[in-house]
């Protein structure tokens, strides 16, 4: 096996160095000076045209990590701008007044065979199990309308049941809110607590 050339011999030993000083904090500076003294020595030994060798393949890193940076400075720009558009819909689906209508029935998914894969499948049973944790509702708004919700909306399914009052989007009827059941306080102050004595 072939022993590193005296270009690569720093970078070796910049590496291994970077392992110990982290294992180790308290000797990084005397291995940083050793480092240092390691790589005069190196360039003592080097030609002129080694050296400038070795300053264009720094140069030619430096350029592919500056690259690589403005690349994901880019790409986290573009994530934060499409969080911030899809928190301004929420905020917007969000707004008040909601339409509102009660939890007629919950039911699972429409269970289409031809979307699922046969039977011994590798991935059969997964989606299978997957279909039949996903429900539906039908719901009954103010308007006298009956609908029926293949996504339900922003409220989980588990927390949703039959009669309970929820708040839908007027455009497109998605649960996005649990309403509290309303009373008449008159009905309530009739309510019997104490069963009458003759």
């Amino acid at each position: 096996m072939s022993s590193p050339s005296p270009e690569q011999q720093p970078l070796l030993a910049s590496s291994e160095d970077n392992n110990n000083s982290n294992a180790n904090p308290e000797s990084a500076n005397q291995e940083e000076d050793a480092e240092m003294k390691a790589l005069m020595e190196d360039l003592n030994n080097m030609s002129t045209e080694g050296i400038q060798q070795r300053a264009r393949l720094i140069q030619n890193d430096i350029r592919v990590y500056k690259s690589e940076v403005q690349r994901l400075t880019h790409e986290l720009n573009s994530i934060k701008e499409k969080m911030k558009d899809n928190q301004e819909k929420i905020n917007l689906n969000r707004q008040l007044p909601h339409l509102v209508g009660s939890v007629a029935e919950i039911l699972p998914a429409d269970e289409d065979e031809a979307d699922l894969p046969e039977e011994g499948s590798a991935i059969s049973t997964l989606q299978r199990r997957e279909k039949k944790e996903k429900k539906s509702m039908v719901v009954k708004t103010t308007t006298r309308q009956t609908i029926y919700l293949p996504i339900i909306g922003l409220v989980p399914v588990e927390e949703l049941k039959p009669n309970d009052l929820v708040g839908l989007n007027k455009d497109s009827y998605l649960v996005l809110d649990k309403l509290p059941q309303d009373f008449d306080s008159r009905v309530k102050a009739m309510e019997v607590d104490e069963r009458p004595t003759d």
